[in-house]
């Protein structure tokens, strides 16, 4: 993993108004998405954006390129949801009882039902799985994305990737059969 270069306390910010702008502008929404997928909490996502945001320029690290500069972006955000998810355990996800058009119909049950099936899953995976996992098939992310954003190799994304998806289908098992083996 690359590593910042710090720079002395007496040293001018490495980004003026308008670069942070820019940098922040082209970041915060897949930040906040990936906080915000990670929490299940629109505030608690707000809250850690602005952290990381603080925290990246309170460092004042040189980076080598914008890509270096994202990267570490990220390696913030985990490290602040580590600490966050360390600090408390969420009983459970939020989920919707409603249907796509704003009102309760008759498969919303079966979908709440498949919806907290999958999140059992998806909590019972390690951080990196999910995370790679949400970047995957959630946000469209190629390999390439994918390993910048997690500090991985990427040529060992797919391999990666593919170990996730075997463990959340296992846990999927394992939840279904806990709950009854009920067929769906």
């Amino acid at each position: 993993m690359d590593a910042a270069v710090p720079v002395t306390a007496d040293a001018a910010p490495v980004m003026d108004e308008d670069a942070f702008r820019a940098f922040y502008d082209r970041t915060a929404r897949q930040a906040w998405a990936y906080l915000f997928r990670a929490t299940g909490d629109a505030a608690l996502a707000d809250d850690l954006l602005q952290e990381t945001y603080y925290r990246l320029l309170r460092g004042r690290a040189v980076f080598e390129s914008d890509e270096h500069r994202v990267h570490y972006l990220f390696r913030i955000a985990a490290n602040l949801l580590a600490d966050t998810h360390r600090r408390r355990r969420p009983e459970h996800i939020p989920l919707s009882e409603e249907d796509g058009r704003g009102q309760a119909g008759p498969d919303a049950a079966h979908r709440i039902e498949q919806q907290t099936d999958v999140a059992r899953a998806l909590a019972a995976l390690a951080p990196r799985d999910r995370d790679m996992l949400w970047l995957a098939y959630a946000d469209g992310a190629s390999h390439a994305e994918i390993a910048s954003h997690l500090g991985v190799a990427r040529p060992s994304v797919k391999a990666m990737l593919f170990r996730a998806r075997r463990r959340l289908a296992a846990h999927l098992h394992r939840v279904n059969t806990a709950l009854g083996g009920r067929k769906r």
